[in-house]
Order: structure tokens, then sequence, then C-alpha cells
């Protein structure tokens, strides 16, 4: 137990040192770094509590849609917290609706994933801005701890020592380093969850395509799959 806090006591100390040494940019990019990864882990939450990556459930609701079982394949969809799931759901009841016309379904349709993809794409601009901002904020404190470093060389005359301008060098190039640590998993991180929300958008306008483009004269037991290259004009989420 004292091994281990004797640890968090050198971390917190290291710490410390880190932000003495590198000044007001390395306590912006500490907070913006505690900030990117707070809203990763919300958005991982998120993604988890709707299943955002269970996409079998939509499409067996779908194969019991296409053998004419609508409530069963309803009843499925809506058992799933899932986008496409609920998109699935939502298409299959306004279908019910007899004399709307398809363009009316389609819009009311595409309204209510739209709502759903913008809750996915919630707050992934922070993001964004911190992945752009990190690396030009710790470039940013370089250059003040360089012009630092050559003021003190400046002062310190013809009694020049070399350590002094090597030690404010390394100082001052600290929060770039910092910066590109920042930087470089939010980056990752935004991009991953962009790929989700992007394979979520293309599986709910699978769905719906799908509903609208339905044969009953195929047989019901044929494999989703051959319908991939079915063409139909239609507004794809985005």
């Amino acid at each position: 137990m004292n091994v281990f806090i004797d640890k968090v006591a050198q971390i917190g100390d290291a710490l410390n040192n880190i932000v003495f040494l590198g000044g007001p940019v390395v306590v912006l990019l500490v907070l913006m770094s505690i900030g990117a990864a707070t809203i990763v882990i919300a958005k991982m939450i998120q993604f988890r509590r709707v299943r955002l990556s269970d996409r079998r459930t939509a499409r067996s609701a779908l194969g019991i849609y296409r053998t004419g079982n609508a409530a069963a394949a309803m009843a499925m969809a809506r058992r799933s917290p899932n986008p496409a799931s609920r998109v699935l759901a939502r298409a299959i009841q306004l279908q019910a609706r007899h004399g709307v016309p398809e363009p009316v379904l389609r819009e009311e349709i595409l309204q209510f994933g739209g709502d759903m993809l913008e809750s996915l794409r919630s707050h992934m601009r922070p993001l964004e801005v911190i992945a752009s901002l990190a690396p030009l904020l710790g470039l940013f404190g370089t250059v003040l701890g360089m012009i630092e470093a050559f003021r003190d060389l400046e002062q310190a005359g013809s009694q020049v020592n070399p350590a002094l301008l090597s030690g404010g060098i390394w100082q001052a190039l600290l929060t770039t380093a910092i910066g590109l640590a920042v930087a470089m998993p939010t980056i990752v991180a935004l991009n991953w969850l962009e790929r989700a929300v992007d394979r979520a958008a293309h599986e709910m306008d699978s769905v719906v395509t799908r509903i609208f483009t339905v044969d009953v004269t195929r047989a019901p037991n044929q494999s989703l799959a051959d319908e991939d290259d079915e063409h139909d004009h239609h507004t794809p989420f985005i």
C-alpha cells in the first residue's frame, strides 16, 4: 500500500513539475485533454447504450417483414434501441398508413432518423477543435518559451552559460510535445466515433430503402445480401 502511495506521489510531483515548467499553456493543454477524454468516454457510453454495433436485430426484423409478418418484425425492431432498428420500426408503422404518398413517408422517416443521428454526432465538434488546436497551442507555448530563453541569454551578456540556453529550449519544446500528445489520441478517437456514426447512418439508409423496395414475389428465405446491388433514388441519411 505504501509503495502505491509513493508511486502516486511521484506521479503527482512529475505532473506538477511539468505544469511548472510549461506554464499556463501546459495547464490549458491538460484541461483540454481532460475535456477530450470526458467527451470520448461519454460517447462510448452513449453508443453502448443504444447498441450502435448491433446490426443483426434490424436485419433479422427486416427478413421477417419481407415474409409478410409486419407485426412480428415491428415487435422485434422495437425491442432494440439501435437506431437502425428504431428506424425500421418507424418505417413499418408508417407503411401501414394507406393513402399516404411515399415521398411524405420517406420525409417523415428521414426526419426521424436525422434526429437520432444528430444526437449521436453531438459533442464531436469540440473534439475536432481540441485535435486542431492542441498542436498549435503547443507550438505557441514553444515560441513563448524560446523568446524567454533568448531573453535570459541576452541578459546574461558576456557571461553566457550554454546550460542556460539548452535548459530553456527543452522547457520550451515541452509544450509542443504535450500538444502533440493531446492531439494524436483525440484524432484517433474522433475518427473512430465518426466512422461508427457513418456506419449507423448507412445501415439506417439501407433499411429504409429495402422497406420501400420490398418485392413480395421473391422467395421469403432469399438472402438479403442479394439486394445490395439494388439502386433506388432516395435521400440518404447524412
